[in-house]
């Protein structure tokens, strides 16, 4: 599998950040490994493309990664390291007058690493025999109820150890939006600490509700006479259903606006909902009102379209 996190989401290097969620999305749906338990292949080709997005959506680590001063990891990039370079003037060193040793990639930098702890402090000869490294992070992606998503909540992954990892919902959170559990990744080397967990969130569509930004969107039928006189109903929002007054006359695309009744994320000001009208008209015309409409058009008919020309 390729290193490039551009190739591992299968976009271009000019890719929007909309691009780069769409693909990422559309991966982690086909490859998730709750969808494909035990299918190795599928589960890494999940885990790359969570790093890739992890890397990608940041504008400064991509701006990075582009520049070449990052690896696709977000490590920073290292020249290539030598044995015979990095130790051999160390005093004590038995491999002083030896052959070079190269190692090359991630692989030196490992063995730089167990290298210089073993090598001590300079003139201290080999000391601490120890190794120590942060444990790896994982990647995971959750579908977020509507509702969880716009008042917070709690919520649950299964690992694929059987465990399960409890993941904390903010109010408001947004499609795409990654979390950060730290310490909660694969565990450290040594004394090294564990990795961190990285859940990358997906909101699921509502059947009623909708948003933009912190506001709730929503479409209400109403009946024809609550738009001709008026009426009082019952509307249903995210913290539970309210009595909103529909106006005399209401029209169809008309919106009411119930302030502060939208998402109440922390450090930024309360959303309204915003209620657009649509009169239904009823399932049968009955004689009745046939009648009455035909007799209400003689004396009071009007045109709705006048000035409306192609």
């Amino acid at each position: 599998m390729s290193d490039d996190p551009y190739q591992v989401l299968g976009v271009a290097k000019s890719a929007s950040v909309e691009e780069i969620k769409k693909a990422y999305r559309k991966i982690a749906k086909e490859s998730h490994p709750d969808l494909h338990p035990g299918d190795a292949a599928a589960e890494a080709r999940f885990k790359a493309a969570a790093a890739a997005f992890d890397l990608l959506k940041d504008p400064e680590k991509r701006a990075r990664f582009d520049r070449g001063e990052i690896d696709a990891s977000g490590e920073e990039r290292r020249r290539e390291r030598t044995y015979y370079r990095d130790f051999a003037e160390e005093p004590g060193n038995p491999y002083r007058q030896g052959p070079r040793y190269e190692t090359h990639g991630d692989d030196a930098d490992i063995f730089a690493e167990f290298l210089r702890q073993q090598a001590g402090h300079r003139g201290g000869g080999f000391g601490r025999r120890d190794f120590h490294a942060r444990g790896a992070d994982a990647h995971y992606a959750l579908e977020v109820p509507f509702l969880e998503a716009a008042t917070g909540g709690s919520m649950r992954i299964t690992l694929p150890d059987g465990s399960d990892l409890e993941v904390k919902i903010p109010k408001g959170a947004s499609d795409g939006q990654t979390l950060r559990l730290r310490g909660k990744g694969g565990p450290g080397y040594g004394d090294g600490g564990a990795g961190d967990a990285y859940v990358t969130l997906s909101i699921q569509p509502h059947p009623v509700f909708s948003r933009a930004g912190d506001d709730i969107l929503m479409t209400l039928p109403i009946t024809l006479d609550e738009a001709v006189l008026g009426a009082k109903v019952e509307v249903p929002t995210i913290d539970g259903p309210v009595k909103v007054t529909i106006p005399k006359g209401a029209t169809s695309g008309q919106v009411l606006r119930l302030r502060g009744r939208g998402v109440a994320a922390g450090g930024r000001t309360t959303g309204d909902q915003r209620i657009e009208l649509k009169v239904a008209m009823p399932r049968e015309v009955d004689d009745d009102l046939a009648r009455f409409m035909e007799e209400w058009r003689k004396s009071h008919g009007y045109d709705p379209r006048k000035g409306v020309t192609a």
